[in-house]
């Protein structure tokens, strides 16, 4: 029989062998889930619930998520999961960033529906009617799809000397479209696969030009574009869908910044994602054709991980890599700058929007972080 003092001491000496065995068999529980974490997410949000708190979480605390500052997530149209980082609530307005050119090209399909453009001829830019020029050749499709050929260089080094900089706060801020409208060809109309936010603007100053009805050129003022446009958007898509928070901005001249500059809830980018899923419908009401919406989803001939305005879960053209790893290909999403994102995966009735600030070339553990979301309900 041991002595009474070592029986009481063995036990206390083991325990580091337990622990260590615990540790070594990846039994141990994950670190306790902050309440607030938890309180972001529905009771049934048709997925295991802290497994879903988990998953938005970590878009706010991982470090290399950088800043996020709003999440949502809805299943078959319910939202199931909200949050905010501190200084931000369900009234904030976010910039879309380049989520804008998918509204914009919305704008255009309801345009071509009610026969004010056409799709597959030449674009009614006046500067290129003239006899010989050769951009005469650019058709809206092109333009959608971005491969018009103009020259651009987005995103390059110096900065100060990227198009899409030039145009949007330079020498170009007061009239982009003429900006965008005036760069030359580089490649032959619809061969060249190039993002660009000049061909966004180039875009909207169409749909200023097709909603413009009076003849006489001392119309197309800067305010009556302005108008017009904002009006367009308001009344035939804004309203219907319930976006009451959204707030486009318009350059010196009254062109609609398309590409880049709308504001509005993470609620309402949330309802945009839930229009495009039901394939242009709201509530039964048919606001652009559903081929349309098809068509905006359907890789571009020049970039299989592009559409029409829209980010596609295919191999992008330039390296091969897919927005969205793990989830379904037919999963598409809009894209803003600094990591703005509406991801939308049709067949498992989900979408997410996360906004944030995460800079450039660091957006990859975000993508990922939204993927595992997506995931969850698959």
């Amino acid at each position: 029989m041991l002595p009474h003092r070592l029986s009481l001491i063995l036990p206390w000496l083991a325990l580091p062998v337990l622990i260590g065995c615990s540790a070594a068999s990846g039994d141990s529980a994950p670190p306790p889930l902050d309440q607030q974490a938890l309180a972001a997410v529905v009771k049934q949000p048709g997925t295991p619930r802290e497994a879903l708190a988990r998953a938005v979480d970590r878009l706010f605390t991982a470090e290399e998520m950088a800043e996020t500052r709003a999440v949502l997530v809805l299943k078959d149209g319910r939202v199931v999961a909200e949050r905010y980082a501190p200084g931000y609530h369900e009234n904030t307005r976010f910039i879309s960033w380049s989520m804008a050119k998918t509204i914009t090209a919305v704008m255009i399909g309801q345009l071509v529906a009610d026969g004010r453009l056409r799709l597959d001829e030449s674009v009614p830019i006046p500067a290129w009617q003239r006899a010989g020029d050769p951009r005469g050749e650019i058709t809206l499709r092109q333009l959608l799809q971005m491969r018009s050929g103009l020259k651009h260089t987005e995103a390059g080094q110096p900065v100060y000397e990227s198009d899409e900089v030039r145009m949007l706060f330079l020498d170009g801020r007061d009239n982009m479209a003429a900006y965008a409208e005036a760069q030359p060809l580089e490649a032959e109309p619809g061969r060249k696969w190039e993002y660009s936010s000049a061909t966004t603007v180039i875009l909207a100053d169409l749909a200023a030009r097709a909603l413009i009805t009076n003849p006489d050129p001392a119309a197309n003022t800067p305010e009556e574009r302005r108008r017009i446009v904002s009006d367009y958007l308001h009344t035939r898509l804004f309203d219907p869908i319930g976006m009451r928070s959204m707030i486009p901005e318009y350059d010196a001249s009254g062109t609609l910044i398309g590409g880049s500059l709308i504001h509005g809830t993470a609620s309402d980018w949330a309802k945009f994602g839930e229009f495009l899923r039901n394939k242009g419908a709201v509530k039964g009401a048919q606001l652009v054709p559903s081929g349309w919406i098809e068509f905006m989803l359907k890789p571009s001939p020049r970039n299989p991980g592009y559409g029409a305005q829209t980010w596609l879960n295919r191999p992008q053209v330039d390296d091969g890599t897919v927005q969205w790893p793990g989830v379904p290909t037919s999963t598409f999403s809009m894209n803003g700058h600094l990591g703005q994102y509406v991801v939308v995966a049709p067949t498992l009735g989900v979408t997410v929007v996360r906004l944030g600030k995460t800079q450039d070339g660091e957006h990859e553990p975000v993508r990922a972080g939204i993927a595992r979301i997506i995931q969850l309900f698959d």
